[in-house]
């Protein structure tokens, strides 16, 4: 890619005309000529390079894997794409959103919840859906009653709620495109009719530039188990950080900024030869965007 997504916004960009160009940043802008676009497609720890398509070796001293998780659009955008493409994917996202009177959203966790808020929101008049397969709401970390405020502002913008029930028929739905009748049936017989399926579920570590070379080193999430120094298992120059790093917090944002910090720090320090900083995760904070004017968070 071109550019990096910050898709924390990217639901927001989803309903939205003219947001999402907010959202990408360009890597060649911000990096200049520090920036290297290419798919990695492995990592040669021998002679330590990392391994492009095409042929290219790029060597190191040091690394950081910092590649993040994949999971369905709009929530994460995963193709490769021009910065102008990913942009113009939003703005048609938002003319499928615009053309449909009544929405079903897959999922209600942290994306699932924002992504049904955002909508009512910007679309007060639209029939919105929200379909969960646990009865809580949003995520496991979060308090009782923070869950249970994310449900009260749901309700309270006029969304319909069908918990603990699991779609049954996901394979055989169109997402993220209008259609004049879509049937979306659940594990309890529930049938919903509607003109948009929005999934937001299924996030899975993007590991696939690193598989081979750290096969030993991956946690069944199938991210990578990493010490208290963020460093990869056996490999004291190879870092990895953010959602891609076995550490157990939740795979939010500014965490990812933190271990960042304490890699980079750890880089040089080595290099220095003084002492290595550890990680120690603090007290969880945690906030939900419920469309433009309401929010939830925990602290």
């Amino acid at each position: 890619k071109d550019s990096f997504h910050h898709n924390v916004a990217a639901l927001r960009a989803s309903v939205e005309t003219g947001f999402a160009k907010k959202t990408f940043i360009s890597y060649s802008v911000t990096f200049k000529d520090n920036f290297r676009q290419g798919l990695v497609v492995g990592i040669d720890l021998k002679n330590q390079t990392v391994l492009l398509q095409g042929g290219e070796a790029l060597p190191f001293s040091h690394l950081i894997l910092a590649t993040g998780s994949t999971g369905p659009f709009p929530g994460k955008f995963n193709e490769v794409s021009s910065q102008q493409a990913a942009i113009q994917a939003y703005e048609d996202m938002v003319r499928q959103v615009q053309r449909s009177r009544f929405i079903v959203v897959v999922g209600g966790g942290s994306a699932g919840v924002e992504m049904a808020a955002e909508i009512k929101t910007e679309y007060p008049e639209k029939e919105v859906t929200l379909i969960h397969s646990q009865v809580a709401l949003a995520d496991k970390e979060l308090l009782p009653s923070v869950r249970q405020e994310v449900k009260e502002i749901l309700l309270r913008k006029g969304v319909q709620l069908l918990l603990s029930e699991r779609v049954s028929n996901l394979e055989e739905l169109p997402l993220n495109e209008y259609r004049e009748y879509i049937k979306v049936q659940t594990d309890k017989g529930t049938e919903v009719a509607t003109n948009l399926v929005i999934l937001c579920t299924g996030i899975k570590i993007n590991n696939s530039a690193y598989r081979n070379a750290f096969e030993s080193r991956l946690a069944s999430s199938g991210a990578l188990r990493v010490n208290e120094h963020l460093q990869v298992e056996g490999h004291s120059n190879v870092y990895a950080i953010g959602d891609c790093a076995n550490v157990r917090t939740p795979k939010m944002a500014y965490l990812a900024g933190l271990h960042a910090n304490i890699a980079v720090a750890n880089i040089v320090n080595s290099v220095k030869q003084r002492p290595l900083q550890a990680y120690k995760p603090g007290a969880l904070t945690f906030l939900l965007s419920m469309g433009r004017n309401d929010g939830v968070g925990q602290i």
